[in-house]
């Protein structure tokens, strides 16, 4: 019997401490499977072995065991829970992008409809490995991380935008991205693109260049800005639904960003309720 109580007595231990692995929805509930499997095999052996006189030791055990088998219960269907509604989430996201590359296409003379293919899942997988968490401010672009000639383009680039010669920056950095695929600032690229796309007057590109941007990296630094510059590019093109739908975005998914504030009066102006 002392063996019986140590062994529970272990598994009553280990539970709350496997919570805190940094394992995937998947693991969790294989593990929980195992354990309560474990539990019922326990439950069993006590059934069979505790003497008929001892109703005090054997029945606090067996509650315990009990209890332990109600919080599996709970656990299992909580990891349920989670797991369907990331998997909304995935699901809606991935399809308002695509809704909005339709549209965009739909805008564009030179764009076949057909040609779409199946854009990426939000988040680069079947399911977000973390919950969204509010972006930080952007930081200054580490050019340390890039090659040189790989800098020394962007660093032109970025002075063509800032001068205002929007024509050879929308050049040069649809260039860049051709030349760097994969490059660590290739977001960044697709948010000032759209930029000086947008100075040019283009605002089907720009839009364009926003959702690339913020596909591209719908967490990271930049992705509140290209959410806010997607919307405003939409409702500048006459899309006032889809653009009061991803203004509104903006402060749902990053609460913290300076970028609300735009988000907000670009709603007003475009009269969303």
């Amino acid at each position: 019997m002392f063996r019986l109580l140590a062994l529970v007595l272990g598994l009553a231990l280990a539970l709350p401490a496997a919570a805190q692995d940094d394992q995937t929805l998947a693991d969790i509930r294989q593990e929980l499977s195992v354990l309560f499997v474990d539990i019922q095999r326990l439950k069993r052996e006590l059934s069979t072995t505790a003497a008929p006189s001892g109703t005090g030791a054997g029945g606090s055990v067996l509650e315990r065991v009990d209890a332990i088998e109600m919080e599996l219960q709970r656990l299992t269907a909580k990891t349920e829970q989670l797991e369907f509604r990331v998997n909304q989430v995935v699901s809606d996201g991935t399809n308002r992008i695509g809704d909005l590359e339709f549209r965009l296409c739909e805008l564009e003379a030179d764009c076949d409809i057909a040609s779409l293919g199946e854009g990426s899942t939000l988040g680069g997988g079947a399911a977000p490995a973390t919950p969204v968490a509010p972006a930080a401010p952007a930081p200054q672009t580490d050019v340390s991380q890039l090659a040189v000639g790989e800098a020394e383009d962007f660093q032109r680039a970025s002075e063509a935008l800032a001068s205002g010669d929007f024509r050879a920056a929308a050049d040069q950095l649809a260039t860049f991205n051709e030349t760097y695929p994969g490059s660590p600032v290739a977001v960044k690229v697709d948010l000032m693109r759209g930029e000086a796309l947008e100075g040019l007057g283009d605002m089907t590109s720009a839009a364009r260049a926003y959702l690339n941007a913020f596909s591209g990296d719908p967490n990271g630094a930049d992705a509140p800005r290209a959410l806010y510059k997607l919307g405003a590019s939409l409702g500048a093109l006459g899309q006032t639904n889809e653009a009061c739908v991803t203004l509104a975005e903006v402060q749902t998914r990053f609460p913290t960003s300076a970028s609300v504030a735009d988000a907000q009066a670009a709603q007003s102006s475009f009269g969303c309720s």
